[in-house]
């Protein structure tokens, strides 16, 4: 297994940074907190170099609100120098590590989003009798940071560039708590065990990947399963034999153990294609694609939402035009025509 050693230099070249900041601000380069940034960036910039060359750098504090569309989370926003120093860092050691990925690992990667992903799933799902859907249960709350660590020493060798992701994963603020117990653990275990990583950081999202990527291996190649898919937690196994899939579902609960991570018991379940799989958005069936219903409903009162900001002035009518065209670019995944004609007259 190849170990990637002498990635501190580009981490935090000056180059390197500018780059990581005009990533960094997309989307967001109005915003209060980015324009103070850039107003002073080469300064701003030079001081980041200088805490991480002296390695005297250490993340701020996150802000963190609570969404609950789809479903209850908490996210936490880092302050903006440190998402600067998040890009800095995945601009270097992402394309090294996701040399090793397998190509059904979907999220957060150039060329393996959720459109490609969907037609993977759809693919899969049209091709077979039978689909094991799993969920890990509080997937980044229970992140490991121990486990964690040893995963990515065994892609990354250079001392301070793991200095440099021990010092963001060690700052990752409380979570929701997570209390499950595993063979060899004593009372005290869960409790003592540090874990979880902010939902909304790059770095956790690319972490979450990569806490998974031998998982996928030994699925690929020790279980030899031809048919499988993940997306983040989400993950599916597609089969004509449904006890082939009940047998795969004992090792990889043994397996994922050893991460300390456990599957949803209820929403990992086994069951027929043809009653169709909630993937991403879309319902998939074997003979057609339709929108959920909950995703519909937040996906219209958006749209209500722009038509009144719009008209009280506070977006352009070409911004939302531009977001609406976004929606609808997503919904064609689908099989939406007619919904996408009636759509705008809600």
């Amino acid at each position: 297994m190849k170990r990637y050693g002498n990635l501190y230099s580009q981490i935090i070249s000056f180059e390197n940074l500018l780059f990581a900041s005009q990533k960094s601000q997309r989307g967001k380069r109005y915003r209060d907190n980015v324009l103070a940034f850039n107003f002073h960036l080469e300064s701003e910039l030079l001081q980041i170099q200088s805490e991480l060359l002296h390695q005297t750098y250490q993340p701020q504090s996150y802000h963190t609100f609570q969404i609950h569309e789809p479903k209850p989370r908490l996210i936490s926003a880092a302050p903006y120098r440190d998402r600067v120093v998040h890009h800095a860092l995945c601009n270097i050691i992402a394309p090294l590590i996701e040399s090793s990925f397998i190509p059904d690992s979907y999220s957060n990667r150039i060329g393996y989003g959720t459109h490609k992903a969907i037609r993977r799933f759809t693919h899969f799902s049209r091709s077979s009798e039978y689909v094991f859907q799993c969920d890990i249960q509080k997937y980044f709350p229970s992140i490991d940071h121990e486990i964690l660590r040893n995963i990515l020493r065994q892609k990354i060798k250079c001392p301070q560039t793991l200095w440099l992701i021990d010092r963001i994963i060690h700052n990752s603020n409380d979570q929701i708590p997570v209390c499950d117990y595993f063979a060899g653990d004593d009372l005290l275990t869960p409790i003592t065990r540090r874990r979880g990583l902010p939902i909304g950081n790059l770095t956790s999202q690319f972490f979450a990947n990569v806490y998974l990527n031998n998982f996928d291996h030994y699925i690929k190649e020790k279980l030899q399963i031809k048919k499988y898919i993940r997306y983040v937690d989400d993950f599916a196994f597609f089969s004509n034999d449904h006890l082939e899939l009940s047998q795969v579902r004992h090792s990889i609960e043994h397996y994922l153990a050893s991460l300390r991570l456990k599957i949803h018991p209820i929403k990992s379940q086994i069951f027929a294609t043809k009653q169709g799989a909630n993937f991403l958005g879309f319902r998939i069936f074997t003979t057609h694609i339709r929108v959920r219903s909950n995703n519909l409903r937040l996906g219209k009162r958006r749209i209500r939402i722009l038509k009144k900001t719009v008209f009280i002035g506070k977006i352009s009518a070409s911004f939302a035009y531009f977001a609406i065209l976004s929606w609808f670019a997503h919904l064609a995944h689908g099989d939406t025509w007619k919904l996408r004609s009636n759509i705008l007259f809600i």
